[in-house]
C-alpha cells in the first residue's frame, strides 16, 4: 500500500551449527520447545554430489512471530551455550 507507514519488526533468526550431528538434537529441543514463537524455519546444508552425503555444517533460518522479544532473546541465549553454534538476529523494521 503505496504511502501506508506500517510500523512493524521484522526478526529473523539465523543459526549454524558447526557439527550437525554433535549439535542438532539439542537445537531441535530448543527449537521445539520455543515452537510457538516460530512462524517459518527453513534448514539449509549442502550435500556433496559425488559421495552423496551431507555437509556436517548447516544452517536453520526463523522468522520469528511479532512481539515477543523477550522469548526470543531467551531462546538465542540458550542456543548461544551450545558449543559449536553461532546465532545472528536480524532485524527489519517495516
Amino acid at each position: 500500500m503505496k504511502g501506508v507507514v506500517i510500523n512493524m519488526k521484522k526478526t529473523i533468526m539465523g543459526i549454524q551449527l558447526g557439527d550437525r550431528e554433535e549439535e542438532a538434537l539439542e537445537v531441535q529441543r530448543l527449537l521445539t520447545e520455543y515452537g510457538c514463537y516460530i512462524k517459518t524455519r527453513i534448514g539449509v546444508h549442502d550435500v556433496e554430489s559425488k559421495s552423496e552425503t551431507c555437509s556436517p555444517i548447516g544452517i536453520i533460518i526463523l522468522d520469528l512471530i511479532l512481539g515477543k522479544d523477550e522469548k526470543i532473546k531467551e531462546l538465542k541465549e540458550k542456543l548461544d551455550k551450545i558449543n559449536g553454534v553461532v546465532v545472528k538476529i536480524m532485524e527489519f523494521n517495516l
